[in-house]
């Protein structure tokens, strides 16, 4: 199970708050999609899983706070993939990336302290869309973390499509 509720814990690089946050998020764009929990999210890409989600119980407050679609959908989209990268290979977010690097988060051991780079994190959501506008969104962000292939650490993407729900997870 993938319970959005955990991230109100918090990781090295996302306060307790900004985790309810990115709950509410995710939660947010499963129940507009008419997902109830408990619905699967299969994964695809470097595994082939299923989970079933968890998510905080979405209120009035909660879906004016997130009413523009696009914030609402990468946020929850950032949600899924932190959890879904410290499930698949172990790695949290350690520290945000700055703009122009071609990624979002830094990932690394929770444990390495102090902590150590060993990959990079892009992330995308897609609210509602088929097969082929999910492969298109990982194509133009494989590309897009070309920029930092200098730091020679692997970079993985995730996108989220919340429609059925899915998501992607590559490795470039």
């Amino acid at each position: 199970m993938l319970d959005l509720g955990d991230l109100a814990n918090g990781l090295p690089a996302i306060s307790p708050a900004f985790g309810r946050y990115l709950a509410e998020a995710g939660a947010v764009c499963l129940e507009s999609q008419g997902h109830v929990k408990g619905k699967e999210i299969s994964v695809q890409g470097i595994h082939s899983i299923e989970y079933f989600l968890h998510w905080p119980d979405v209120t009035d407050q909660m879906e004016r706070c997130l009413h523009d679609p696009e914030v609402a959908t990468e946020h929850g989209a950032v949600g899924i993939a932190v959890l879904l990268m410290k499930r698949l290979i172990g790695f949290t977010v350690i520290q945000r990336s700055r703009k122009g690097t071609g990624f979002d988060y830094w990932l690394g051991d929770e444990t390495d302290m102090p902590f150590q780079n060993k990959a990079r994190l892009e992330v995308s959501g897609i609210r509602n869309g088929n097969q082929k506008v999910l492969k298109a969104r990982v194509r133009e962000k494989l590309t897009q973390t070309e920029v930092s292939d200098e730091t020679r650490l692997p970079a993985y993407v995730v996108v989220v499509e919340f429609g059925q729900p899915l998501a992607e997870v590559r490795q470039r």
